[in-house]
């Protein structure tokens, strides 16, 4: 039977293209995967790109709705080694933000193996190398290449699948039923009812389009949220945060942002958004929930534009929709702003350093590189700076050995001349 297991792999071996690889197989072409080629470009280091979408950075292209903005200054966006061009505003749109993705991968050369989907990836002990199996599409054609490789990079990221709750009779709604992912802009849903499930960044935002385009948004709130001001007298939350996090413990500054907040936003409990006990900050570390940074829709949450609704019971009766407090909604569609997750346990066979829900086991600043060659970027939690962080240090890593290596094959090549020359 052995033997029997060991002549499929070995006729499989053979039914599959093998591309052997100098230096790393970097899987994910978003911003994670790019910032990290950029990296390894800049110590010489050559890498393989595979992508299973037809172009770069498929979550900002095809899975993000019109009006999206960079939620932080850009000053915090940008990848490694290139800015952000100056005359953008501080915080860029969405197109924006793609074709500073598009420069970004002209300036250092990066080309990534588009359309090709990794199936699985598995360290093989006995060779000490990765092996990279994928399935590419071309047209009607499909075709399987296995990729060999000392190094793999894990940049597939925190969401890269969506994430749908399983509520009961969601299956039987007679109304629309769409994933934010696929939400675009609220323009079709004019003057009907939606029901906006999730109430983070993306609820938020969509709520607050579809009151821009006279949609009637119900917010579902089920659990706690921080909301946030994304400005304090002109000047961003955030890098006010990071300011007060070099001279401050993180919980005096939990403290100082939530008096802030009240000054500015007033007590968003009487809303229905109950904040949680935990900080905004040490929530965010502790359990990676981002807090909200408001760019409006607490005003239309106010005026009663955008109603505040508690969890769902059970959708029932066609359009009829019941709630955890007893009373019912009929809305014509609903919107699943649920966020989204890591596809990692689909396809990679290894269990020391990713979790069964496919984060690193350890924590920042300590996520990024594991046992056996495998590296992680953009698992922080710490959007596009964790992002840079991370794709620094694993070319800095890679960057070492491969030197050392190359030093020497060289002094290697060079003995075999001289023995050649001397026999």
């Amino acid at each position: 039977m052995e033997n029997l297991f060991r002549l499929v792999d070995h006729e499989d071996f053979f039914a599959r293209r093998c591309v052997w690889v100098s230096g790393p197989v970097i899987i994910g072409a978003g911003p994670s995967g790019l910032a990290t080629a950029a990296c390894l470009r800049e110590q010489g280091v050559p890498f393989v790109v595979l992508e299973r979408a037809d172009c770069i950075a498929s979550l900002w292209q095809k899975r993000t709705y019109d009006r999206l903005k960079l939620h932080l200054p850009k000053q915090f966006c940008q990848l490694p080694k290139l800015p952000f061009p100056e005359d953008f505003p501080e915080y860029p749109n969405r197109k924006q933000f793609i074709d500073y993705l598009e420069s970004y991968a002209t300036r250092f050369e990066i080309s990534p193996n588009f359309n090709e989907c990794v199936q699985s990836a598995r360290y093989d002990e006995t060779s000490g190398l990765w092996r990279i199996r994928t399935v590419q599409a071309k047209g009607s054609s499909r075709s399987e290449i296995e990729y060999i490789c000392q190094w793999l990079v894990v940049a597939t990221g925190e969401h890269a699948e969506r994430v749908v709750p399983d509520i009961e009779g969601l299956a039987e709604f007679k109304g629309e039923v769409i994933h934010a992912c696929d939400y675009k802009s609220g323009e079709k849903f004019a003057g009907k009812k939606v029901l906006v499930v999730g109430c983070g960044n993306s609820g938020m935002e969509v709520s607050l389009d579809l009151c821009n385009r006279n949609a009637k948004p119900s917010m579902v709130a089920r659990s706690s949220v921080h909301v946030l001001p994304r400005e304090v007298m002109g000047k961003s939350t955030f890098e006010l945060a990071v300011l007060l996090m070099k001279w401050l413990p993180l919980w005096l500054v939990d403290k100082i942002l939530l008096i802030l907040t009240w000054l500015v936003l007033g007590d968003t409990g009487k809303y229905g958004l109950k904040r949680p006990s935990m900080g905004p900050l040490e929530l965010k570390n502790e359990r990676g929930k981002t807090p909200v940074l408001d760019i409006g829709a607490l005003e239309k949450i106010r005026s009663g534009e955008i109603k505040i609704v508690p969890g769902i019971k059970r959708f029932s009766r066609g359009h009829v929709v019941e709630l955890e407090n007893g009373d019912e909604l009929d809305v014509d569609s609903v919107i699943l702003a649920t966020g989204y997750k890591s596809n990692v346990p689909s396809w990679l066979q290894e269990s020391e350093f990713f979790t069964k829900n496919g984060y690193p086991k350890s924590q920042f600043p300590n996520g990024w590189k594991g046992n056996a060659g495998i590296y992680a970027v953009g698992f922080t939690r710490r959007g596009l700076s964790g992002v840079s962080s991370d794709a620094m240090r694993i070319a800095q890593d890679i960057g070492k050995v491969w030197k050392v290596e190359t030093r020497q094959k060289q002094r290697t090549t060079a003995c075999h001349r001289r023995c050649i020359s001397q026999f």
